[in-house]
């Protein structure tokens, strides 16, 4: 089952997270830094069980993805979905940093 989120980009100066109130006080999140003005580090993606296999981590890297293309930065996928992700989809070897 593959429901579709809305997602929020929280963002501090160097750091933030992509989040999605799964509703019932449960959040997915995908958290980053920036480690320069063009690259994105995600070090952490969590989803809470009972949420698995609905698609919502792959949501939050294809959020994250988006905003490589529009803001122009690239990615370096420390977490371990995010580097999968990353080779499932060679289309985005272009923003991996």
């Amino acid at each position: 089952m593959n429901d579709t989120y809305t997602i929020e980009r929280q963002s501090q100066s160097d750091h933030g997270r992509y989040v999605i109130d799964l509703g019932d006080g449960f959040e997915a999140e995908m958290t980053y830094r920036m480690t320069s003005p063009k690259v994105m580090s995600i070090n952490h993606t969590g989803v809470p069980t009972k949420f698995g296999g609905r698609g919502v981590a792959a949501q939050l890297v294809h959020a994250a993805i988006a905003d490589a293309r529009s803001e122009g930065f690239r990615i370096v996928p420390l977490c371990s979905y995010v580097a999968a992700q990353f080779k499932r989809h060679p289309e985005w070897s272009d923003l991996r940093a």
